[in-house]
């Protein structure tokens, strides 16, 4: 498989050593170490993750490693498995697109040739995206063993879902791998950017015989979810599914569909809920945009006037320069089921805000959005908005290292959270932190005691003051920086 694992431990804080080619190499190996998280359904908030290697040779955790604190199986091999993250993906395709343009603009699209040819593999293989999670058939998908196994494409749902997976026993001469999609696509995640690149652009063409066309009716896919998730006042709702429950239950009648999947309000995880936050508008938002200036498509542009209509009317910029953005999103309602000849107007999804942000990464991300929508459709107000939220934030939240604001974290409750370990389960970490039936987020991850301003989260956990903390994200600063670069490219 030639895809990204959607986690890495940069420099080996939990110790497990599973860098490129080692499995379990433990705490002294120099990372970056690929770790997992998630693992046991929509309610597991990472608060309540026990975080595991890729690799599980049994070195740490009890007597199975890791690997029966999620199943019940009789006995278990040692195995290796990887994540993929389909949106980071597609980002790198999307990015490999620019990369190439600007690259040949200067005569030295000789020097990216190597890295966009594998940002086009890399496309091929996160077809596996487009699958249900076990290879069934899509639409009216319902009971575990009566839903019917795929024929051919018709397992495909042509959208980039939640996740892609796979692994195999460490043992060469075990024999066995496996493989598997997700039945769970969420509208923060389709990137029609990327979908038109690996069906129109020559440099990023996949060498498989049928990629190409099925990109292109991933493309097709990808616009028709967003217009069949717009809400009444603009903005994008969660999702859809071909397996309910995540187990092909029988959803409750009335459940709208879009090519036969269920609408899922909140896709995947509901703690908190998936479909609350801005920042999914945003990213999503900004791929449609750079895909809209590229092509013009008419249907793109039609999403984006309805949604850059509600984002600015929620949106605030002071006369000193500070703004305000949608961060909390609250829904109600549900889609029309989607027509394709006769969409509906979805007169019954409507979606208010509940709370507001300058975040500065989610508002450059709004910004560089507002920016390509603006450069295309001459819309002046979005492009206006743009520059002002851009000039806010380098005038007002500036710093030493880079751009960002302080953010008041009294969710670092969670901290003490209890983490479910089954009865009679123990184990430890590789630092040696004990894992049982008493664990909590912080118990499993003593390291973050060594960090110069714990002393502040545990003065919170002990009574004090909510603690306040000025992050520099790394996703943000980049963010930041694409922003104001696409700003200058298209007006400048």
């Amino acid at each position: 498989i030639y895809g990204m694992h959607w986690i890495q431990d940069v420099d080996n804080v939990y110790g497990f050593g599973n860098s490129p080619g080692k499995c379990e190499a433990g705490p002294a190996d120099q990372g970056p170490s690929y770790i997992n998280t998630f693992q046991r359904g929509p309610q597991e908030s990472v608060w309540e993750t026990v975080t595991q290697p890729t690799c599980d040779s049994f070195t740490y955790g009890g007597r199975n490693g890791y690997l029966d604190l999620f199943t019940g199986d009789a006995s278990y091999a040692k195995q290796w498995k990887f994540t993929n993250a389909p949106d980071a993906d597609a980002r790198a395709v999307q990015a490999a697109y620019w990369a190439s343009e600007w690259a040949k603009e200067q005569g030295k699209g000789g020097e990216v040739a190597a890295s966009v040819a594998k940002a086009a593999k890399m496309g091929d293989y996160l077809r596996y995206a487009m699958y249900d999670k076990y290879f069934k058939k899509v639409g009216g998908c319902v009971g575990e063993t009566a839903c019917p196994a795929g024929s051919g494409k018709n397992s495909s749902h042509y959208l980039l879902s939640w996740y892609y997976a796979w692994g195999g026993a460490t043992d060469a001469s075990a024999g066995w791998a496996w493989r598997i999609g997700s039945s769970f696509s969420h509208s923060g995640y389709q990137n029609p950017m990327a979908a038109w690149a690996l069906s129109s652009y020559a440099d990023l063409k996949p060498a498989s015989a049928t990629g190409q066309q099925d990109w292109n009716t991933g493309l097709k896919r990808q616009v028709e979810f967003y217009r069949w998730l717009q809400s009444a006042e603009g903005a994008i709702a969660g999702g859809a599914t071909n397996s309910w429950q995540g187990r092909y239950a029988q959803p409750p009648a009335g459940t709208p569909t879009f090519y036969g999947m269920y609408y899922d309000e909140a896709p995947v995880y509901h703690d908190p809920p998936s479909n609350q936050w801005f920042g999914f508008q945003a990213w999503s938002m900004e791929r449609v945009a750079e895909y809209y200036h590229q092509t013009g498509d008419s249907a793109a542009k039609a999403v984006l006037d309805k949604w850059v209509a509600w984002a600015l009317s929620k949106t605030t910029v002071n006369p000193d320069g500070t703004y305000r953005i949608p961060s909390t999103l609250q829904w109600s309602g549900k889609p029309d089921t989607w027509n394709a000849a006769a969409p509906g107007a979805n007169t019954g999804l409507h979606v208010t805000v509940a709370d507001y942000t300058n975040d500065v990464g989610v508002a450059a991300a709004y910004a560089k959005t507002l920016s390509y929508y603006a450069a295309k459709s001459g819309n002046a107000a979005a492009r206006t908005t743009a520059k002002a939220l851009l000039d806010g934030m380098w005038d007002h939240h500036r710093d030493a290292l880079g751009i960002a604001v302080p953010e008041t974290r009294a969710d670092y409750s969670r901290f003490d959270d209890p983490v479910y370990i089954p009865s009679g389960w123990t184990g430890t970490m590789p630092n040696g932190d004990a894992i049982n039936g008493s664990s909590t987020f912080a118990s499993i991850r003593s390291f973050y005691e060594d960090d110069p301003a714990w002393s502040k989260v545990e003065a919170y956990l002990n009574g004090g003051a909510v603690p306040t903390f000025t992050y520099h994200r790394f996703w943000a600063q980049a963010d930041i920086a694409l922003a104001l670069g696409s700003y200058a490219d298209l007006f400048e």
